[in-house]
């Protein structure tokens, strides 16, 4: 469940360069766009967990898992930004619910001493779906672009015809196009070369873009005419001429064949990705029209996941024919494992309140009542509770301040591989895909030095530590940014990030059943809520900060000071005080 959550969520963020074009969305747009989904993510969390908590996570899992698949595929028609701003708002929405019911039914399942290590690899699961969702989403868009889509150019695929005609008319002779604008100037007519000169000088073309005036749809027309001439022309450009542009490695391979051995669709697909990867922002990426199947595919996969998750889960122990009665005692007798303890220590304040909470949490099994749902004792609203929780006032801004920084790494590391480094689709899926499959490891890890400090340092530091420590590290690792470091050294630092990111994520659920009691999805949703308005409010900020000048520097900035004040509230919570103490 926890692969396909995530897989769904962030393929999305690789894709965004295709639907922005494809759909014609400004940037502003995009960010709106990405950021839509956390808004109903966030809000989401505690009613979604509330249902859990009311009728049972078996049923509202599989029910959560076919909701948002069915919306990843509709995704993939979307017409226009409002269409696709809506099913993103619904596909948060369904997803609201997974991670809350996941929290649920590991504090059903397992003693407190296993769960930062069973919470670890379910969030795992999460890190393996957001590692396949930038790693396969690239080549699978290649892949899934028909064969038969056209190489040669509309005229609405110039997307920004001034620029085109800046770049195209730039005499710079050390920049990586040099030769393909001068052969490109060669080929076309007298006219068109005194219209573009005139262009790029900004004096007869009026109008900015796509819209543009009546000066650049002409303009526009003509260009794409003798454009296409020049795609369909076998051997027009050498591998000299494009030695120093990031091509795909369609157009690498095709390059390798002599000219007289490509057919004339291979001829007209090489030209093509080699003006794109020339004029990476002036003209419509051939690959864009792979998203759409992409997503039809990664949504009909909850097709799979939805029954499979009916058929395998069980509300609690006591509800699986597998599960015998010495297996069902070893979970239900929850004393956390550690040294002796002293009456008064940190430690045996914690005996008492997990007690209550495994006594309300796993209530012995009894015949429903009115108002009493599938999943076990009456599930009342806990928001009072909720509201009253210092440590989980100081969780919460710490999620929230943590996710402003990762968010970046699963929805604009793409981006700033293309615009930094231009790198092309491929090699930018391989390098955006590294930092979550680090933060695998720190997710394993984490969990299990998390229960070791249980063990050694009692059970407030074995919840606050790993949490606080982590985030100012990953601080640092944001602020070695500034020195503007290479691809590869770029990635390293993602990866620091992402690992020290996935340290705490047992941690942070185990924090939850520790405190939750009877209400550890409604807890956990509270905490995602507001974890994931950190997220909701990243991608529209990140387009501010960034701006038209690409200033990426401060984005980096933004994200230290993001972790640094999550680190420094991590480190004041205290899972001794639970939120739902006297519900035995």
């Amino acid at each position: 469940m926890a692969v396909l959550l995530y897989l769904d969520r962030f393929c999305i963020s690789f894709a965004e360069v295709f639907i922005k074009e494809d759909l014609g969305l400004t940037d502003t747009q995009i960010g709106w766009m990405l950021s839509a989904f956390f808004w109903t993510y966030a809000l989401g969390q505690v009613p979604s967990g509330w249902l859990t908590d009311r009728f049972g996570p078996r049923a509202m899992l599989a029910v959560y898992v076919l909701g948002w698949s069915l919306l990843t595929g509709l995704s993939g028609a979307a017409a226009g930004f409002g269409m696709l701003l809506v099913l993103r708002f619904g596909f948060g929405l369904a997803q609201a619910g997974a991670y809350p019911t996941g929290a649920s039914l590991v504090g059903k399942w397992m003693p407190v001493s296993a769960r930062a290590t069973a919470n670890s690899l379910v969030s795992v699961g999460g890190r393996i779906g957001g590692w396949l969702a930038l790693f396969a989403s690239g080549p699978l868009i290649v892949w899934l672009t028909p064969i038969g889509t056209p190489a040669t150019l509309q005229r609405s695929d110039l997307l920004d015809v001034p620029r085109f005609c800046r770049s195209l008319s730039s005499r710079d002779d050390e920049s990586p196009t040099a030769a393909v604008n001068a052969k490109i100037m060669n080929a076309l007519s007298r006219d068109v070369r005194l219209q573009v000169a005139a262009g790029a000088a900004g004096h007869s073309v009026a109008g900015q873009g796509r819209a543009g005036g009546a000066t650049t749809v002409r303009l526009a027309h003509q260009l794409t005419a003798e454009l296409n001439g020049i795609i369909s022309t076998a051997g027009f450009f050498t591998g000299a001429d494009v030695a120093a542009l990031p091509l795909e490695r369609e157009a690498q391979r095709l390059l390798a064949q002599p000219p007289d051995e490509l057919d004339v669709r291979q001829t007209q697909r090489l030209n093509r990705l080699i003006l794109e990867a020339a004029y990476r922002d002036s003209l419509r990426k051939l690959y864009g029209a792979g998203w759409r199947p992409m997503m039809f595919v990664y949504g009909s996969l909850g097709l799979l996941v939805g029954p499979l998750v009916w058929w395998t889960c069980r509300n609690r122990p006591a509800d699986h024919p597998r599960v015998n009665d010495a297996e069902r005692r070893l979970i239900e007798d929850r004393p956390p494992a550690g040294p002796s303890r002293r009456a008064g220590s940190e430690d045996s304040q914690f005996a008492r309140p997990a007690a209550r909470s495994q006594s309300a949490a796993d209530p012995a099994p009894a015949s429903p009542s009115a108002g009493q749902g599938r999943g076990g004792a009456q599930a009342q609203s806990p928001l009072g509770r909720l509201v009253a929780s210092r440590s989980l006032w100081l969780l919460s801004a710490s999620q929230l301040f943590t996710n402003v920084g990762w968010v970046f790494i699963m929805t604009w590391a793409p981006r700033y591989f293309q615009s930094v480094h231009q790198l092309p689709v491929e090699e930018r899926a391989l390098l955006v895909s590294i930092p979550p499959l680090v933060g695998w490891f720190g997710t394993v890890l984490g969990g299990m030095w998390t229960d070791r400090l249980l063990r050694t340092m009692g059970l407030r530091w074995s919840r606050a530590l790993p949490i606080g420590l982590s985030r100012l590290l990953a601080a640092a690792a944001y602020l070695a940014f500034l020195f503007e470091p290479s691809p590869w050294i770029a990635v390293l630092l993602f990866s620091l990030v992402a690992f020290l990111t996935d340290w705490s994520q047992g941690t942070v659920w185990a924090f939850c059943q520790d405190t939750g009691g009877r209400y550890v999805a409604s807890v956990l949703g509270w905490t995602n809520m507001w974890g994931n308005l950190g997220a909701a409010v990243t991608p529209p900020l990140l387009i501010w900060i960034v701006g038209p000048s690409q200033n990426w520097v401060a984005a980096f900035v933004a994200c230290a000071a993001a972790f640094l004040l999550a680190g420094m509230t991590g480190l004041l919570i205290d899972a001794r005080q639970p939120v739902a103490a006297g519900d035995a």
